[in-house]
């Protein structure tokens, strides 16, 4: 067998509409039937499971299987003309043929017993054999159509007997038999009989006109079930259900038991060849109603419609080129099936082709030849592929992913390599150089695999050296994002080297790019410190986590500027954090930029606050932030005072240098520095109540003697802590002082608050003391308990003893036998306490008197 050729029913121009996925797929029958046809034509089918038989012109009857051989050479000469129909009973045993010769010929493939060979002296258009024939008692019936309707059957003593079922007007043109119900053609219209019931179930007469008579075309009658017919009639299609009727129909009416009911009926736009079910569609072979250019036939067509009440939709529908089908006309052409398998047979007098329904396979061919491979792929996953025998989710793939890389699609393509070639190496690498040639390695870059599965080291390096040549970003992002143990390293990085020496005058954005890519190449192959160069060049703040990533502390002694050019405070931050880098190292390293010395010492300095800065500290301070110069001096002993002067002097930091020349003792220049460059009585007063020297209070009123307005700030703030009088007496009488009154209030109000407060003081002091003496007076009248458990501090026995003994107890509560003193009338002290303060003070009196 070999595929037919045929084209979808449409114009034959070029149009680009795109064709309608067929169901049926068709397959010329060949073999020993292509001899048989090769000197006789074929006049009609009959098709069973097992094997299926062909009329000829010549009135041959041919047994054949389904692939055109013939069946133990069996043809037979059943007639002397062509064949007009031939039936075959439902288990395959016997068949039975008619032609216009007037024979009627019974023959059984397995016995010769109920073989007939009959002359009927006229036409015989259409025959049809029980179903049931084969069966003993069955009758052996079979049913002929001349110019009526006979039903033959056996009786007793093997008779035949003859019944006349319907007078035809116009003769029977076709019959079918199923069960007990048989459907006939003639030129009015079609009947259903019920030979149980030996009745007519009535005629579905048929619409008669002038262009098309219906006694020039066949009537092709089929039963797609026992109670379905399917009737196809010069253009017309009618679908028919046989039902029972109900009680209420049947009540006082003589009326048949069955019914035929129309169910569908339409009009094609061709004439009927076939006709034959297809699940809940109908398969209708057919001859278009218009000739070609040259007035001969065009192709027959088959069609797949799907019926409806009194419409139709094609489902598909196919032109097939038959041989000869030029000279032919509708009744040519006979269609059989077999229901239960889907497969048509389609016949023309010089060839025989079979349609059989698309499979999975054919599917997806079909779909690939009319470039649907979103839907071939669809369909070869379906039930993961185990419908289809000859198709992969795999070939369908590359074939698809084949013709997007042709229609430069070449993100569609990357997209679709991940689903189809899964977690095969082989594959991928195949696929991936078909990118490779079209330099698209960067659409196929996000999917290559890089789990468990990784490719060939080289087939990463060509994807990294395409995107380095045309997407230096895109270079980046996947050195980030890709394992280093997916290329080899060095390679890369030598590319990179070549590929910025090449392009020296490259654009400085696309040039940075490349060189943060280095820098982590670097990472990846172990070479930390050009690592870290490399991204101090660049100014990339990642430097710091790539040190406390690899622990590279000891690294950074030679880049401490360059790291505080790149981010102070993180950088200090990371000098101070677990001393990673020692405190020497920074400063050494930041002499060169004082302002960075600053900043690090000052971090340093609320870190931890000993002292060892401050000399550099003061000088820094003073440089860039004076306001932390005075805590600083306040706080710190850990600096030369006299160079701290000297740098305040020569910046004239006078309250700097105010508290400096306290500290060293220079208070009365000092003092002349608040006064006469600050002017700035408030401190002055200040600092003489800090220092609480006289020689200061006599310097700050000598100082605002000529000056009237000091006098009278000096006279509100002194009374609390110099005699009044010593100014007073100092003032030049002529001088004017402004506010002199309030002041002199002021100043005598504080005195004598202060006065008072002496008093005061004194008074309390003197009770206070009175207190504490009686206190005392009371205490030493106390007595001292002593009990058994105390020991003399002298012979460390018992203090308590049976034979009486003097005791002696001081007010420490250390206790003696009397006669264990010596010098006993001369001991004032305890002897303990008193030994204890010699030892440790070097002599003194005891505390611990006698009582």
């Amino acid at each position: 067998m070999e595929n037919t050729l045929h084209k979808n029913n449409q114009d034959d121009s070029d149009s680009e509409v795109d064709e309608v996925e067929p169901r049926l797929k068709y397959v010329r029958m060949r073999n020993d039937l292509e001899h048989i046809l090769q000197n006789d034509a074929a006049s009609c089918i009959a098709v069973h499971p097992k094997f299926l038989c062909l009329g000829s012109h010549w009135g041959m009857i041919h047994l054949l299987d389904h692939q055109g051989n013939n069946i133990q050479s069996k043809s037979l000469q059943a007639h002397t003309v062509a064949v007009n129909q031939i039936s075959i009973d439902q288990k395959g045993d016997f068949i039975a043929s008619c032609s216009d010769d007037g024979k009627v010929f019974i023959y059984g493939l397995y016995s010769t017993e109920n073989n007939h060979n009959m002359s009927m002296g006229r036409l015989v258009k259409s025959i049809a054999i029980d179903p049931n024939y084969y069966k003993s008692g069955s009758g052996r019936r079979f049913i002929t159509g001349d110019d009526k309707l006979v039903l033959y059957e056996k009786t007793f003593l093997s008779r035949m007997k003859l019944t006349v079922l319907c007078e035809a007007e116009g003769g029977v043109r076709s019959v079918a038999w199923i069960g007990h119900f048989v459907a006939w053609a003639s030129d009015t219209g079609v009947r259903v009989y019920d030979l149980n019931a030996r009745c007519s179930l009535g005629l579905i007469k048929w619409t008669r006109s002038a262009d098309a008579l219906p006694e020039h075309y066949r009537c092709n009658l089929r039963w797609s079930d026992d109670r379905t017919l399917l009737i196809g009639w010069v253009d017309v299609v009618r679908v028919c259900q046989i039902r029972k009727r109900s009680i209420q129909e049947m009540v006082n009416r003589d009326l048949p038991e069955y019914v035929v009911d129309p169910v569908s009926t339409f009009q094609v736009d061709f004439y009927i060849s076939g006709i034959a079910p297809l699940e809940n569609q109908l398969v209708l072979l057919g001859c278009l109603k218009e000739t070609d250019e040259n007035g001969k036939s065009q192709r027959p067509t088959l069609h797949v419609v799907e019926p409806k009440y009194q419409d139709f939709s094609v489902v598909c529908g196919n032109s097939l080129t038959l041989r000869g089908y030029k000279e032919y006309s509708c009744n040519d052409y006979h269609l059989d099936c077999l229901i239960e398998e889907n497969r048509f047979f389609i016949v023309s007098p010089k060839d025989v082709v079979v349609a059989s329904l698309y499979d999975a396979d054919d599917r997806i061919e079909w779909l690939l030849m009319h470039g649907k491979f979103e839907q071939a792929l669809e369909a070869v996953t379906v039930n993961n592929g185990k419908d289809c025998k000859k198709h992969t989710l795999v070939n369908v793939g590359r074939v698809y992913l084949d013709h997007l890389l042709t229609c430069e699609k070449y993100d569609e393509a990357g997209k679709l390599c991940l689903k189809i070639l899964g977690k095969d190496r082989k594959l991928w690498e195949e696929e991936v150089y078909k990118f490779a040639r079209v330099h698209q390695l960067r659409s196929i870059s996000s999917y290559l695999p890089r789990g468990d599965v990784t490719l060939d080291p080289l087939i990463y390096e060509m994807v990294l050296y395409e995107y380095l040549k045309m997407d230096p970003d895109g270079f980046l992002q996947l050195v980030k994002e890709w394992s280093p143990k997916l290329y080899k390293v060095a390679a890369v990085v030598n590319g990179v080297l070549e590929h910025l020496l090449v392009h020296n005058q490259q654009q400085k954005p696309d040039r940075t790019v490349l060189l943060e890519a280095l820098a982590i190449l670097y990472i990846h192959d172990g070479k930390y410190d050009k690592a870290l160069a490399m991204y101090l060049k660049l100014r990339h703040k990642d430097v710091f986590q790539l040190i406390q990533k690899y622990q590279l502390y000891h690294t950074v002694y030679d880049m401490i500027e360059g790291l505080m050019d790149l981010d102070a405070e993180r950088a200090i931050q990371f000098f101070l954090e677990k001393d990673r880098v020692p405190s020497d190292v920074v400063v050494q390293e930041l002499q060169r930029n004082q302002r960075y010395l600053y900043l690090y010492l000052d971090a340093l300095d609320k870190k931890d606050s000993k002292g060892k800065y401050h000399g550099s500290l003061v000088r820094l301070y003073a440089d860039y932030s004076r306001d932390k110069l005075l805590p600083l001096l306040r706080r710190s002993d850990n600096y030369p005072i006299q160079e701290a002067l000297d740098i305040c002097s020569q910046r004239k930091f006078f309250p700097e240098m105010v508290y400096l020349l306290g500290r060293i003792g220079n208070t009365s220049e000092a003092l002349a520095l608040m006064t006469r460059e600050l002017n700035d009585m408030e401190s002055a007063i200040a600092f003489c109540q800090e220092h609480d020297d006289e020689e200061l209070w006599n310097d700050l009123i000598v100082y605002s003697l000529d000056k009237p307005k000091a006098i009278t700030f000096l006279l509100q703030k002194i009374g609390t802590y110099v005699d009044p009088r010593l100014m007073i007496q100092s003032i030049d009488p002529s001088l004017e002082i402004p506010g002199l009154k309030k002041a002199l209030v002021k100043m005598m109000c504080d005195y004598n608050l202060q006065v008072s407060v002496q008093k005061g003081c004194k008074k309390i002091l003197s009770n206070d003391y009175f207190n504490l003496q009686e206190r005392l007076i009371k205490c030493h009248q106390k007595g001292i308990f002593i009990d058994d458990d105390q020991m003399c501090g002298a012979c460390h026995r018992k203090i308590i003893v049976r034979e009486p003994r003097n005791l002696v107890v001081f007010y420490c509560k250390h206790s003696f036998h009397e006669d264990c003193l010596p010098n006993f009338e001369v001991v004032e002290n305890c002897v303990i306490c008193n030994s204890q303060k010699d030892t440790s003070l070097g002599g003194g009196g005891g505390d611990g008197g006698r009582k």
